[in-house]
């Protein structure tokens, strides 16, 4: 009751004497405290739009066009050509200075120029982010052209930036012609199908092309000039929100903890010092502290900035079902996380009176809801199983029963969250007896835990387990998995460097034991929500329960020893994964690498097709026993035109996400094309992903090299493919994360792991490295 009266910051009686009037000090000083800190971060967003608007240039270098005009005026020379002879006809604002009227005017002149400069340099910056032919030049090899652009990038990134300054300076994601695109794609299929078979696909494709293919060409055109990015809302609305199946495994994908390390067992001081990293970085996001992410060109000293759009949604997001299409809410700000423990949902504020709760409070906040010994209420267990299953299910219970009342409430303190967290009652990590297979489950684990146990529609959740291990399990549509690594990356080298522990693996810092006890939600749930959950649980459970998860690190060699052979780690790799399905399968599939394509505004992924008629020319000869020299220069003409597919995926003249956009444009059109239909319906058997370390400076691996990234995986894209996550950690280590499913007998995930890790890898460097030397 105590706790009660203090949320009630006033209140008053009417009695026969007067009004009695009285005041809580404490939650006034709280509600002014909390606004001065909404104050601060909304004069903060002017600020940044102020700097961000004039970006290449700077706000002070207004000044300095103001004081250039004026002195040139006081010289008796006119700067303008007439024009401030023409602003003072139509402006009617009068300043004596010596019998002469000019200086508002002046002033104004000097303000558009200064505009006018503005938008110069930002087209010539847009320009010069254009220009692309660099990515395609050799080391030791460069063109004079990339020498003048590398000193013009240079120059204009001279300034420091922040999180969105580049972003109306990036180029548009360009339309491809039709001809080249069908051209590459028919090169992609070559080594898949017989001669009759691409006979077939060839005519369809010359079919395309004369007929359908140009006026839907015309249409994305027209979209591609009056939108920022032709593909990307297409993209996020018909391959993530529309679709109408689990989530779970098929969409959201994981990361994992340290491999070797876990900072404390304390399952408590783990989720503190999490949390308060996680909001450290929202901070950066929020006030744009954040260094631009950047790709590092030839030269090493320039760098070329990649769109930022996807950090918008980071935080403060979720998924709300729909019975057609999903939809992604997004609110500015949250003060508290949501927060799930043996069935029962809190509300933990981490806020107050506008400071950040330390970690040591934090920690003394989860504690109590890990001491809390009260059961769950009828229905909250196994409530989060409704965003594990179905969409329409769930889009129809939460219209129906969760649109009003206490229930309502709830739900809202979960998806107005900045994020989820689970405090798992399981141990994780690789431990024990068997560390390769609790490794597995680990994954397993992250990737959808007991199916009820996460809140799947966020745009990320926290999993915190018993012995302090840790990881994530990020929802897809909103963002991909570079933009949630960098979070994760800055959240693992935040808890281990910065934050650290004290020596019985607490938090650091002071508590204020005043603090009020996190919220537990209320909900009422009736008989029908809960016949609902059995249904959706046991949709997720089947569909956790065939999904099959293999990690492992590959300790024989990493990307050290690759790029001695100079050729690409990527491209290494992705030529070892198609030589393991084609022994443990037999043949050769399609093969999806995602690429990115944030050189553009906006731009998410684009599909390399990796499997081309020259890996397979490689794989054929090395399986045929050919010559050494022969498979040595196979090798290198693979891999070379491998990092050419990924350059071009890169630069916006992939094949996949093109032909998406003109099948949907058939769709509105209400016309149909074989050719479209039979394209999109090929499945991607081999589907891959590297997660790349985008902050090595965070990770001192050579004074801590037990601190390794363990990275990420996702579930199969096909039901009879595999799902392959990597990740290159230092010079001498590769992570790999494999799946597949039970219910198809053909795809095992130990078979095939056993082909990359024990036969082809080594195989190929007896090809590629001799002695230490360069072949």
């Amino acid at each position: 009751m105590a706790e009660a009266h203090q949320a009630v910051a006033f209140q008053f009686t009417i009695t026969p004497e007067g009004i009695d009037l009285q005041l809580s000090y404490q939650a006034l000083n709280q509600i002014y405290l909390s606004g001065v800190r909404s104050w601060k971060k909304r004069v903060s967003r002017i600020r940044n739009r102020v700097i961000k608007g004039v970006f290449p240039a700077s706000p002070s270098s207004w000044l300095f066009v103001a004081i250039g005009i004026l002195a040139t005026m006081y010289m008796q020379s006119d700067p303008s050509m007439g024009l401030i002879a023409k602003i003072q006809q139509h402006l009617p604002l009068r300043y004596k200075h010596t019998g002469t009227v000019w200086t508002p005017h002046a002033l104004v002149f000097s303000t558009l120029l200064w505009l006018s400069l503005i938008l110069a340099l930002r087209f010539c910056l847009k320009l010069l982010l254009s220009y692309h032919q660099w990515m395609f030049e050799q080391h030791g090899r460069i063109s004079n052209t990339t020498k003048v652009w590398v000193t013009l990038v240079r120059l204009f990134s001279s300034r420091k930036p922040l999180l969105y300054s580049y972003q109306t300076s990036l180029p548009h994601l360009p339309v491809p012609p039709i001809k080249d695109t069908l051209s590459r794609y028919l090169e992609s299929v070559r080594p898949l199908l017989t001669d009759p078979e691409f006979k077939r696909m060839t005519d369809l494709a010359n079919h395309f092309e004369s007929n359908l293919g140009n006026r839907l060409q015309r249409y994305l055109k027209l979209k591609a000039l009056w939108a920022t990015n032709y593909v990307s809302d297409w993209w996020e609305e018909y391959i993530y929100l529309r679709s109408r199946s689990p989530i779970m495994v098929n969409s959201n994908y994981y990361g994992m903890d340290f491999l070797y390390v876990t900072p404390t067992p304390v399952q408590a001081a783990r989720a503190g010092n999490t949390i308060t990293a996680l909001l450290l970085y929202r901070r950066k996001v929020n006030r744009e502290e954040l260094k631009p992410v950047r790709r590092h060109t030839l030269l090493q000293s320039t760098v070329i900035p990649l769109c930022a759009a996807q950090c918008e949604r980071m935080f403060n997001t979720t998924r709300t079902p729909g019975t057609e299409t999903d939809v992604l809410q997004h609110w500015q700000d949250s003060e508290f996380v949501a927060v799930y423990h043996k069935g029962r949902f809190f509300r933990l504020w981490v806020y107050r009176a506008g400071r950040l709760l330390s970690p040591r409070e934090l920690e003394y906040q989860i504690q109590r809801i890990l001491d809390d010994t009260s059961p769950p209420l009828p229905g909250e267990e196994r409530l989060g199983a409704l965003t594990a299953g179905d969409r329409i299910p769930w889009a129809q219970m939460r219209k129906q029963y969760f649109s009003s009342g206490v229930n309502r409430r709830s739900l809202d303190a979960i998806e107005r969250a900045a994020f989820f967290i689970t405090l798992d009652d399981e141990e994780q990590g690789m431990r024990g007896d068997d560390p390769a297979g609790n490794l597995d489950r680990y994954a397993k684990s992250l990737l959808h835990g007991k199916c009820y146990d996460r809140w799947f529609d966020k745009s990320f959740s926290i999993v915190i387990y018993k012995n302090g291990k840790s990881g994530l399990n990020a929802e897809h549509s909103w963002a991909d998995a570079p933009t949630v690594a960098h979070l994760w990356e800055y959240t693992l080298a935040t808890d281990a460097f910065h934050l650290g522990y004290t020596e019985d693996g607490h938090c650091k810092g002071e508590v204020d034991r005043s603090l009020p006890h996190p919220q537990r939600l209320v909900w009422d749930i009736p008989s029908e929500v809960q016949a609902q959950v059995c249904t959706s649980l046991a949709v997720a459970q089947a569909l956790a329960d065939d999904v099959d998860c293999h990690v492992f690190p590959f300790r024989e060699f990493g990307k050290g020893r690759i790029k001695k052979c100079r050729i690409s780690p990527d491209a290494f790799i992705q030529i070892s994964l198609q030589l393991a399905y084609y022994r443990d399968r037999g043949g050769f599939c399609l093969t999806y690498e995602a690429s990115m394509t944030r050189l553009f505004r906006e731009g998410r992924t684009e599909t390399v097709r990796s499997c081309s008629n020259q890996s397979c020319a490689f794989i054929k000869a090395l399986e045929t026993g050919e010559v050494l020299e022969q498979c040595r220069r196979l090798f290198r003409v693979a891999s070379e035109k491998h990092q050419n597919l990924y350059r071009m995926a890169m630069t916006g003249a992939g094949i996949d996400r093109h032909l998406f956009c003109l099948y949907v444009v058939s769709k509105y059109l209400g016309v149909e094309s074989p050719f479209l239909k039979e394209v999109l319906s090929e499945p991607w058997r081999l589907s891959t992903s590297q997660t790349p370390v985008q902050q090595m400076e965070l990770f001192d691996l050579k004074n801590n090299p037990d601190y390794i990234s363990l990275g990420g995986g996702f579930g199969p894209v096909a039901d009879d493919g595999y799902g392959v996550s990597y990740i290159i950690v230092g010079e001498d280590m590769i992570n790999f994360h494999v799946s597949s499913k039970h219910s198809c007998s053909e795809t095992v995930n130990k078979a095939f792991v056993a082909e990359i890790q024990q036969r082809y890898l080594s195989d190929i460097i007896i090809y590629k490295v001799e002695k230490e030397k360069v072949i």
